[in-house]
């Protein structure tokens, strides 16, 4: 019973603060938000606590570890056996497979497998979210192909997406990951809460977008998805892939060196001068929000930290910070902040999307640079849900 009081307080602080940057309160459709608040219950129930759920975790957790014992082989002729050495675990261990993973999405791409799963599981999403079919199809292929990639697919057509739609596009692509970087967290945090999260951010999305930014779907036309790569071969597509993995490992490698370098000169220099850490101090600032979620106490302050970090860097640095506590933390207060860590929701990711944008449509680029505050507003939103949710069933 503490539990279901704690995601109702939980769930009225998180709408309450949707409703306050809302677009129109009064399009704001009731009846979508409870069946996607039920339907997202049932399913942290089943990937969380049912015995057949975590089955289906313990499969797919199975399936990425054979993922990156494949890609560890590439590692291996590159770099000699550094890993067997436990050496630059971070860079061979998490990022190194990124590349064979991306691989692995170009073919399925390529064969047109993920553009038809794409579409079911968008059409299907589209019937129970109140959105429109544009919307439910980009939670998906955003989820498939990342939050910058993702974008080419709609290339021919988004020129013409409303600013509403653009801010919702944005938002999901901030709120979800790819599953190129998948392996990369369950390298990191345990894999049932990898793959709850994947799932439960998605209708975490749907439910606080339509509060922040409902509308009729009817009020603006359909639009088709175009096709990815047409014109491309197999090789010249799978190179492509590969070199994408390559720079979204790259990528990710000079983030964590600049950030976790900058965080630690900022410790250094608020203990020197106020006797107490930079994130220390993050961490009374989110503790209400950590609590809030359902952390406990003992945790909540290292939680809140931890949260905080996501948030000003990335969820990487977080999740190296969280692998560092882990072994103390209560088995409840690891899982609901490992779920909240699975999204790209920082401010580093407003540049990304921004300019992966702007990289096709200059002026959809500029539209979602003036959403960049929103947009992580939202995301975080997102994160803070899918963490409640887990801690109903946690």
């Amino acid at each position: 019973m503490p539990q279901i009081l704690q995601f109702i307080m939980a769930l009225v602080v998180i709408i309450a603060l949707a409703l306050l940057v809302s677009n129109d309160r009064k399009k704001i459709r009731l009846r979508y938000i409870i069946q996607l608040l039920v339907i997202e219950g049932a399913l942290a129930y089943f990937f969380l606590h049912s015995a057949s759920g975590l089955s289906v975790v313990k499969h797919v957790a199975g399936f990425f570890e054979i993922l990156l014992t494949y890609a560890a082989q590439g590692s291996e002729f590159v770099f000699g056996g550094m890993s067997k050495d436990g050496m630059a675990f971070i860079f061979l261990g998490v990022l190194c497979p990124i590349i064979f993973i991306s691989a692995l999405i170009g073919i399925l791409q390529h064969f047109r497998i993920l553009p038809l799963v794409i579409r079911l599981v968008g059409t299907l999403l589209s019937k129970v979210n109140g959105m429109g079919k544009l919307e439910s199809f980009n939670a998906v292929s955003t989820l498939v192909l990342g939050q910058s990639e993702n974008f080419i697919a709609y290339k021919g057509i988004i020129g013409d997406i409303s600013p509403r739609r653009m801010y919702t596009m944005a938002a999901t692509a901030m709120s979800t990951v790819s599953m190129s970087i998948v392996g990369a967290y369950m390298s990191m945090i345990d894999a049932q809460y990898v793959v709850a999260a994947l799932i439960l951010n998605m209708f975490s999305t749907f439910i606080i977008l339509s509060i922040i930014n409902p509308y009729q779907v009817e009020d603006e036309p359909e639009l088709k998805l175009s096709k990815l790569h047409e014109d491309q071969s197999f090789f010249e597509m799978l190179g492509e892939y590969i070199l994408a993995g390559f720079k979204i490992a790259m990528i990710i490698a000079a983030m964590l060196i600049g950030f976790i370098a900058l965080i630690s000169a900022v410790n250094a220099l608020f203990s020197a001068v106020f006797g107490i850490s930079f994130q220390q101090i993050l961490g009374y600032v989110f503790y209400p929000l950590a609590w809030l979620i359902g952390i406990p106490a003992q945790d909540a302050l290292r939680a809140g930290s931890i949260m905080a970090t996501k948030l000003v860097a990335n969820e990487f640095v977080a999740m190296i910070e969280l692998k560092k506590i882990a072994a103390e933390m209560t088995p409840r207060g690891l899982g609901i902040l490992s779920v909240f860590l699975v999204s790209f929701a920082n401010f580093a990711s407003i540049g990304i999307v921004a300019g992966a944008i702007k990289g096709l449509n200059e002026r959809q680029g500029n539209v979602v640079s003036r959403f960049g505050l929103k947009l992580v507003y939202g995301a975080t939103l997102v994160s803070l849900l899918s963490a409640a949710v887990a801690g109903l069933v946690l």
